[in-house]
């Protein structure tokens, strides 16, 4: 009997660990031959623990799962029973590409990831010259998952084209937006993904070296990635010939201390030297002088981990998928006052509506949603009123919101606006590197503008619409340079939180 327990950390934090070892110990006293594999999280955080058990070739779930249903469980009679995993509503409805194997395989298991697919791409690529490959991932429309949206071709292709010995391939796995969890997920399911990903990367551009920038408290994640690129490493995909005779390539894991601002991938080339987290006047780009001032891609996990999907299937295939420029799929995350939670692969275009209400299932409490924050702390509050906005990254950028690393945090009408609007400003005073006056102080004269709104005074709030402009315009990155988003969108939107502030607080 094969029965697959998640070890990704949101299972981990619901007690999957407890029910594995329940399970074992059933299983033990009834003397059944069975084993119990740990997998990575399917998505549904909502179902965790979820176990699965094989039944005549079909994975069938119980979720969410507590050790006293491990009896249950094993005799198939659980009340917990969902049927088949790929039948569930949530499942079907999916198109899952970057995700394919994550919560399928054992993500250690080289043998499993290559037999679910993997290595596909990379085999492809070496047998490419290194710009044929650039093209193929320009015409796929790959932009950046981490929130940026840039072309993933062109960096790579400025890369390729810049003089330089010594070149780079840098993983920003500094997973910081609230109600993200997709680079942890996948990192803890499916890590071979992202090193053939990092692969493909180095033999397009000419790269030797590679590290995984990763956030100390992802523990689960270090440890894991660090063993995969060790096995990697042992089947001689990473080392001195991992690209061809005399092409080395290797990855390395360095841990960074948990800084907001080091996703910014200036302020993370200078912590992965050594230096303080800080940003960086541009130009010069990363891709000209970046790590140690040598050329250098610095892509997502999310955007890494998809290249070799569309170097297996083409690009046409991957560009067959989405919406406008959007091409390809998008990694909902789908968090904050929400019935169902979890990851949702699924091709650009659906609205925000669609993924709130109906994939979410609306708000937890029950309670009407009143706004949805996406793209992390630094992204736009949606009222109800938009959710038909369509998931892409010109379409949002229409409705004065971005996607970035496509969180959706979900607040129901309980939630203060104006509140939250100070919230951002706080965060981005207590995040920011220092660098610009703009961010530095324009956070904090932000959070003071606010209170004065709070007391009732009218002449704040053409003075904090004046302040957010010029950090917008300002700004040396993204930390103060969308601070206002949050901010301006609260006041936008619900302009009556605002307008009448000291009575609603007296």
């Amino acid at each position: 009997m094969r029965i697959w327990v998640p070890a990704d950390s949101a299972a981990r934090a619901l007690g999957a660990d407890e029910v594995a070892e329940a399970l074992a110990e059933e299983a033990r006293a009834r003397g059944i031959e069975a084993r119990i594999m740990r997998n990575g999280s399917r998505g549904m955080i909502w179902l965790e623990p979820l176990v699965e058990v094989e039944i005549d070739g079909v994975r069938c779930g119980y979720g969410p799962a507590t050790p006293g249903d491990a009896a249950a469980i094993l005799s198939g009679d659980a009340a917990c029973a969902l049927g088949p995993v790929e039948a569930i509503d949530w499942m079907r409805r999916q198109t899952r590409l970057t995700f394919a194997r994550v919560g399928v395989i054992d993500p250690l298991s080289l043998a499993e990831y290559e037999a679910h697919g993997g290595l596909g791409g990379l085999r492809r690529a070496l047998a490419m010259e290194g710009a044929a490959v650039i093209d193929e991932v320009s015409a796929s429309g790959l932009r950046g998952r981490g929130g940026a949206g840039f072309p993933t071709g062109i960096k790579w292709k400025t890369v390729h084209d810049a003089p330089g010995a010594l070149k780079y391939i840098v993983c920003n796995a500094d997973e910081g937006d609230s109600g993200t969890f997709a680079d942890r997920m996948l990192m803890e399911g499916d890590p071979f993904s992202l090193i053939e990903g990092m692969a493909i990367a180095a033999h397009a551009v000419g790269a030797s070296k590679g590290y995984v920038y990763l956030r100390s408290e992802y523990p689960d994640a270090i440890r894991v990635m660090g063993r995969a690129v060790e096995i990697a490493r042992e089947a001689g995909l990473l080392g001195a010939e991992a690209l061809g005779p005399g092409r080395a390539f290797d990855v390395e894991i360095r841990k960074g201390a948990g800084a907001y601002v080091c996703g910014e991938e200036t302020s993370l080339l200078n912590s992965l030297e050594g230096k303080r987290g800080i940003v960086r006047a541009k130009p010069p780009l990363p891709a000209l002088e970046g790590f140690m001032g040598r050329p250098t891609v610095v892509n997502n996990v999310i955007s890494l981990a998809t290249v070799p999907v569309i170097m297996e299937k083409g690009a046409a295939h991957y560009a067959g998928f989405g919406v406008g420029r959007s091409k390809g799929t998008v990694t909902l995350q789908i968090a904050g006052n929400v019935k169902r939670g979890g990851l949702f692969e699924t091709a650009f275009g659906m609205t925000l509506g669609e993924a709130v209400n109906d994939l979410g299932g609306g708000s937890a409490t029950g309670r009407p949603v009143k706004a949805v924050q996406v793209g992390g702390p630094l992204g736009a509050y949606m009222p109800v009123s938009m959710f038909d906005t369509p998931l892409g990254y010109e379409e949002f950028d229409e409705a004065g919101g971005l996607i970035g690393h496509a969180g959706l945090v979900v607040f129901d009408d309980t939630a203060d606006m104006l509140g939250m609007a100070r919230f951002a400003m706080e965060f981005c005073a207590i995040e920011s590197c220092g660098k610009c006056t703009p961010c530095r102080i324009g956070a904090v004269r932000g959070v003071e503008t606010i209170d004065r709104i709070r007391e009732g005074d009218p002449s704040a709030l053409p003075l904090l619409a004046d302040l957010c402009e010029t950090m917008k315009d300002g700004s040396l990155c993204a930390l103060g340079g969308f601070t206002p988003f949050p901010v301006m969108s609260a006041v936008r939107h619900f302009p009556d939180e605002f307008a009448t502030a000291k009575e609603a607080a007296e």
